[in-house]
Order: C-alpha cells, then sequence, then structure tokens
C-alpha cells in the first residue's frame, strides 16, 4: 500500500508540475507534447542546416533522440503505438512518390545496372550476415540482421535528394537501388522470419512454406499495387488542375497500405509498384508534389521525429564491435559490388565512390511496415539477442548519420546538388 501511495503522489505531482519542466512535459497531453516535438525540432533542424549544412532531417531525429528514452525520456518508444497508422502513412507517402520516380524500364535497357542493383543487395547482406557468424550468432539470426541491414532507407535518401535538389545518372541509381534492396529485404524476411518461427521437423517442410508465403506475398503485393495505379489513372481526369489531386493520391496512398496490412501483404511493395504503374500509364500527366503536398509534409516531419524516439543505445559499450561490423560490411558491400560493375554499368570511379557512399542511410523500414507495432523485434521469436540488439544500434547509427552520408557523396562526389 505505501508503494501504491508513493506512485499516486508521484503521478499528482507530475500532472501539477508546470508545464516547461520535464515533469511538466512527461504529464503533458500526447498531441500537445509532440506538437511542442514538432516545433522544437524545425527550429533545430534549421539552426543545424544554416550553420553547418546539415541535413534538415538530422534535426529532426536529433530532437526525437533528445526527447526519447536515449536522454531526456519524454516518450515512450510504446507510447508511439498509437500513431503508428500516421507514421505509415507518412511512408507510403514517400514510397509512392519514390516509385513515380523509378524507371523499371532502365533496368531492361541496362542489364549490368540490374546486375549491380542485385549484387550491392546480395553482397552487403552476404558480408554482414557472414561477419556476425564469425563474431558468434547463430547463423539464421545473423541472416535476419544481414537481411535488414541490406536495404538502404528509400524514406531517407529520398528526403535527402528533396533538400538537396539532387539530379543526375548517381541520384537516380540512388534512389532505384534503395527501391530494389528494400523489396529484396522484404522478401528475404518474409522467408527468414517464417524458418525462425518454425517448428517443422525438416528443413525442407520449412523453406515450402516460406517460399509459398513469399510468393503469395510478392505476387499480392504487385496486384494491388498495379490496381492502385490503374485506379489513380482513371480517377485523376477528375480532379486534374485542381488542389484536390494530392488529396486523391494521398486517399489511394491509405487505401493500398490498409489493404496490404489487412490482407498481410508488403505495403511497401504495393506502393512502390502503385507508383511505377501510375507513371507509367499517365507518363507526364502525373504530377506528384514532394511529400504529396502540405500534409505530407508535416506527416514527413512527423516521421523522422518517431524515428528518432525509436534509437537505442543500450548496450552500446559491449556491442560496439559488432555495430562496427555491420556497418563496414555494409561500406565494403556496395563499394565492392558497385565498383565491380561500375565501367560496364556506365559509371565513372568518382560517381562510383559517390554512390557507395550515398548507400549507407540504412533503417528497419522493412520490418517496420510489417509490424503492427513499433516493438518490431517481437516479431522475430527465437532470435540471438545480442545479435538483434547489435542491429538495433547499427541502424540508429545510420538513420542519424546517414543523409550527412548521401548529402557528401552527392554534392561533393557526384556533383549532382543545387542547394539554394
Amino acid at each position: 500500500m505505501p508503494t501504491q501511495a508513493n506512485a499516486a503522489t508521484a503521478v499528482a505531482h507530475a500532472a501539477s508540475a508546470p508545464l516547461w519542466t520535464l515533469d511538466g512535459l512527461r504529464a503533458a497531453d500526447p498531441v500537445l507534447g509532440l506538437a511542442l516535438l514538432m516545433l522544437v525540432a524545425l527550429l533545430l533542424a534549421e539552426m543545424l542546416h544554416r550553420t553547418w549544412r546539415i541535413p534538415r532531417i538530422c534535426g529532426h531525429m536529433l530532437t526525437g533522440a533528445i526527447a526519447g528514452p536515449v536522454m531526456l525520456r519524454l516518450f515512450d518508444g510504446l507510447e508511439l503505438d498509437p500513431w503508428k497508422p500516421l507514421i505509415d502513412l507518412a511512408i507510403g507517402a514517400l514510397l509512392f512518390e519514390l516509385g513515380t520516380r523509378i524507371r523499371p524500364r532502365w533496368l531492361l535497357d541496362n542489364r549490368w545496372l540490374a546486375a549491380s542493383c542485385l549484387l550491392q543487395s546480395l553482397l552487403c547482406g552476404a558480408l554482414v550476415t557472414g561477419a556476425l557468424v564469425w563474431l558468434g550468432a547463430p547463423w539464421l539470426t545473423a541472416a535476419v540482421a544481414g537481411t535488414v541491414a541490406l536495404s538502404t532507407s528509400p524514406v531517407i535518401v529520398l528526403a535527402t535528394t528533396h533538400e538537396s535538389r539532387s539530379r543526375g545518372q548517381v541520384t537516380e541509381r540512388l534512389l532505384l537501388m534503395a527501391a530494389v534492396n528494400a523489396v529484396i529485404a522484404v522478401i528475404g524476411l518474409k522467408v527468414l522470419r517464417i524458418m525462425l518461427a518454425s517448428d517443422a521437423d525438416s528443413p525442407t517442410e520449412e523453406f515450402t512454406r516460406a517460399s509459398i508465403s513469399a510468393l503469395r506475398v510478392i505476387s499480392g503485393s504487385f496486384l494491388l499495387g498495379v490496381a492502385c495505379g490503374f485506379a489513380l489513372d482513371r480517377l485523376s481526369p477528375l480532379v486534374r488542375g485542381t488542389p484536390a489531386m494530392p488529396v486523391l493520391q494521398i486517399a489511394l496512398v491509405i487505401i493500398a497500405s490498409m489493404l496490404a496490412a489487412q490482407w498481410t501483404l508488403s505495403p511497401l511493395l504495393a506502393l512502390l509498384v502503385a507508383g511505377m504503374t501510375a507513371r507509367a500509364r499517365m507518363k507526364h500527366g502525373l504530377t506528384v508534389e514532394p511529400h504529396l503536398g502540405s500534409a505530407g509534409a508535416v506527416l514527413n516531419v512527423l516521421l523522422f521525429i518517431c524515428l528518432g524516439l525509436l534509437f537505442s543505445l543500450e548496450g552500446i559499450g559491449r556491442l560496439w564491435p559488432w555495430v562496427l561490423v555491420i556497418v563496414l560490411a555494409r561500406l565494403a558491400g556496395s563499394a565492392l559490388a558497385v565498383g565491380a560493375l561500375a565501367r560496364r554499368s556506365g559509371l565513372g570511379w568518382q560517381q562510383a565512390a559517390g554512390l557507395s557512399l550515398a548507400l549507407q542511410p540504412m533503417s528497419s523500414l522493412a520490418v517496420l511496415l510489417a509490424a503492427d507495432t513499433f516493438g518490431w523485434t517481437t516479431h522475430l521469436p527465437g532470435a540471438h539477442t545480442p545479435t538483434i540488439q547489435a542491429l538495433l544500434l547499427a541502424t540508429t547509427l545510420m538513420q542519424v548519420t546517414g543523409p550527412i552520408w548521401t548529402q557528401l557523396a552527392l554534392r561533393h562526389l557526384a556533383h549532382e546538388t543545387n542547394e539554394g
């Protein structure tokens, strides 16, 4: 009883504390708290950008990290679960926009580019997996970590290219490769998660189940994306030239995301295909505002703040060698794959170096979209805990610094930026 009384007293004290104190902020309404956080994020991002030319999304994520469990503990990761549909919508808007910028025909016309995309994804995943097994991780958990690590964050690279106004061959390859390896990560994780959770007697039975499930996800997501792209093509003439166009696009993004979640498909793959289908059908008649308009821009800020709130530094003192290995293995995989096929695919050595560096922003987007909550690691039963924790730490490091790597690569190596 005394413990309960003390807890009640602490809660009452926090509720009565002034808003500008830490206790007052922790007890504030979550909507008010996020609104204040967005204001701080905008100011901090602008200050960092004007002072050191740091990408604004770094300021947004840094604000979330400061307010989250890493420092001030104003928000806990679990408190964000009610906001996940909004975050998924922000991710979906960026993925749809990315899909409209991808030209699949390019892969058919330049087979060495297609080979470079596949080699970059597979080599990054293989090197991370092999390095973690060498450090003592179980091979299946290492393969899961390698599959997550092979994915470059499409939302980070798209937001960075938006801000830097980057245009050119390296930028287009960066966006294409980010989309390709995100799709590969989704497919690979679907197979590996089934194998982790499987209690089948034989490996053949596990692999068969995983393959059938992955095939269903790929085909179903593709068909859903094509249907949404066709729907946009048919409905666009009704609102073309009016402010309602971004609203129509956001509505279709919501529909595709919710249907994919309900049917246990991949929202990431469905939205990418929807964007590509819309571009193929409508060609120059398709106009897509960055972030799908002002509402999407607000969600974009909220997205990166929430990514910062999910940052983790737990166990960094013990697991830093594993984290370093993951980061270096990813960089080595990208450099080897891009460099090996650079000349054949029509890329110069300096451009290849820029592309390898620009591919480094890493994220857990492939699993985050498929999970019901932000605690996506609970969806990996039987996984080796230190390996997954090292993966989370590497993700934290590469998300907060990744935009800087990409901006430096596009500006100083590829020379494709046009910042004001």
